[in-house]
């Protein structure tokens, strides 16, 4: 299915933490958009059930859901009373769940704890790797509130040249269009260990493609207000800087095959860590 056919937003509920955070970011989205919101517990199956009854624990786990579901539907017509949420208590471990869902949906939304790498990794409840290395839509992880203490408002778009960050550009132009804010394109120079060129060189051939990869998609949305910028330094900590008041931060990430980290990219990877603002990745598919 074509990503523009795709009319649903997914969001994961997780009933053991603030889901609240997630659910508003989508809840705007779905209604700026005219979206489909449908709202998603999973519960994963029984560890053992051959030497443990873990069935009170899973009935337990099951009206946990349930509740939060309802919850989060009633919360989401609260904010946007033309919205008409789906729930749906699905069997499954939660990763896989969302991922598969992803293949129909315009949209993935996550919340995130901001763990370290080994606890994100580690912990059980945790979705947002395994989820955004998978996923076959783009992926929102809202760790923290989108902030709109500059005017005008605007949103930053990471560019290395690549095909997958030439499909963030294009989410990241419809974003700012459909929001009505700038567009900070940002492609970041990394020195080499070892200089084999001129430096002011290397940055004028950078700052050409990004003029280049941008070129199409400002003539098609002509409102949104762009700048170029092409910082010197690692592209997590500039990116990261970059977006520190932004809507959200928009990156694309490698395609499918591999490791979860290896599919991701260091630079995605990184930014879902230390950027303070809503990470949305984007697929190649």
């Amino acid at each position: 299915m074509a990503a523009a056919e795709r009319r649903e937003l997914v969001v994961g509920i997780d009933p053991a933490k603030d889901w609240q955070l997630p659910l508003a970011w989508a809840a705007d989205e779905a209604h700026r958009r005219g979206l489909e919101l449908r709202l998603v517990v999973a519960v994963s199956p029984l560890h053992d059930t051959q030497h443990c009854d873990d069935s009170a624990r899973r009935m337990s786990m099951i009206q946990a859901g349930s509740h939060a579901l309802e919850a989060a539907a009633d919360w989401a017509r609260e904010r946007h009373p033309q919205l008409q949420p789906v729930t749906d208590l699905l069997d499954g471990f939660p990763a896989s769940v969302i991922a598969r869902l992803s293949e129909d949906a315009r949209m993935v939304v996550l919340g995130s704890r901001h763990l370290n790498r080994t606890a994100e990794h580690f912990s059980a409840g945790s979705l947002v790797v395994p989820v955004t290395g998978r996923a076959r839509c783009p992926v929102v992880v809202v760790g923290d509130a989108e902030h709109v203490t500059q005017q005008p408002t605007y949103l930053v778009v990471g560019i290395d040249g690549s095909e997958s960050s030439k499909a963030a550009l294009g989410l990241a132009f419809e974003e700012a269009d459909f929001r009505g804010a700038a567009l900070r394109a940002v492609s970041v120079w990394q020195p080499p260990v070892i200089m084999l060129h001129d430096a002011k060189a290397a940055v004028q051939a950078q700052r050409r493609m990004l003029s280049e990869t941008t070129a199409g998609w400002s003539l098609k949305y002509p409102d949104v207000q762009l700048a170029h910028e092409v910082p010197t330094g690692h592209p997590v900590e500039e990116l990261a800087k970059a977006s520190e008041h932004a809507l959200a931060v928009v990156v694309g990430r490698r395609g499918r095959g591999g490791y979860t980290g290896m599919r991701l990219g260091s630079v995605v990877h990184g930014l879902l860590h230390r950027a303070h603002c809503p990470v949305i990745t984007v697929p190649l598919v």
